[in-house]
């Protein structure tokens, strides 16, 4: 179990992750938990994260922080991703090894999965084939990120674990026109297309499914799995809840009140076809999620007006 009278280390806290898992623990009487804002600590930079670590001597660490977006992103900027992703996440994983933490909880991707990986994906199908092209650096990033959290368990001991999320949405998303995930991407979309009274035109072809977790429900698997997991091998974590994305646009539509047409660009790309995840680990530890897509969708879209 996480003793409250030590010191939580939550890495990228001002994202949809690190904020949801800051909210879950601040709920419960964890206070004393800190931060490596951007602005002045870049933990990509080898001194300037040996310098947090030194000072602040965490015991838990919740490794939540990533150069993340959507198709596009990853598709422009695939060179950002992988040198952003490979530093933060090798400084911070073998810092906590150097600095003794106590235990370590790596967020991977859904994205790790083979292109072709049978559904629902159970863990076991991790570098069993190739990967989605769109964004293959940013999904070796994560599977780089188990490994070298096994490795530090195998060769000196370390208590490091990992998980598996599934597609995330909920509240401080990152609603930006290229990095944003598919359901903030949607959702501002949506918005803008009803202000100027005009139809939405979205990526592909609206037939991948994929399944969506809310971030708070994610918060809440992660500090379950600080408490009741010790394995080696990552952990899926998702909602069971899954659609294909002209059924998603739907559902965001009727949040956002959009009564326009929506429109489908095939010369874009779509993705991997189909990716939900096999969760039966983590709920037979006991975990399950409370959101989903009905009552999150309207939530998140509050969330976007909140910050416009």
């Amino acid at each position: 179990m996480i003793d409250p009278r030590k010191k939580i280390f939550i890495t990228g806290h001002r994202g949809l992750v690190g904020s949801a898992i800051h909210r879950f623990l601040d709920r419960r009487g964890y206070y004393n938990v800190v931060f490596a804002p951007h602005s002045e600590v870049d933990l990509a930079d080898s001194t300037q994260a040996r310098w947090f670590f030194s000072v602040h001597r965490p015991d838990y660490v919740f490794h939540c922080a990533a150069w993340v977006g959507g198709i596009m992103a990853h598709t422009n900027h695939s060179t950002e991703a992988i040198l952003q992703n490979s530093a933060i996440q090798n400084n911070v994983i073998s810092l906590s090894a150097e600095y003794g933490v106590d235990k370590l909880l790596f967020l991977g991707s859904a994205c790790a999965y083979p292109r072709r990986a049978v559904v629902p994906i159970p863990e076991s199908e991790l570098l069993t084939g190739p990967l989605e092209e769109s964004n293959k650096g940013y999904a070796l990033c994560k599977i780089l990120g188990h490994e070298l959290c096994k490795s530090f368990r195998r060769e000196r001991g370390c208590n490091f674990i990992s998980c598996i999320p599934t597609n995330l949405y909920g509240l401080n998303d990152n609603y930006d026109s290229e990095n944003s995930h598919v359901i903030p991407g949607m959702i501002r979309k949506f918005h803008w297309a009803k202000l100027k009274n005009e139809d939405v035109t979205l990526w592909g072809s609206g037939n991948p499914v994929r399944e969506f977790l809310w971030s708070d429900d994610l918060a809440s698997a992660c500090v379950w799995l600080m408490n009741s997991y010790d394995g080696e091998e990552p952990t899926n974590l998702g909602s069971g809840e899954y659609c294909n994305l002209k059924e998603l646009a739907s559902l965001i539509a009727e949040a956002a009140s959009f009564r326009g047409n929506i429109r489908w660009d095939i010369s874009k790309p779509d993705g991997t076809p189909v990716r939900f995840l096999d969760s039966s680990k983590i709920r037979d530890l006991g975990w399950s999620p409370k959101t989903f897509l009905e009552t999150g969708l309207p939530v998140a879209y509050k969330d976007f007006l909140s910050r416009q």
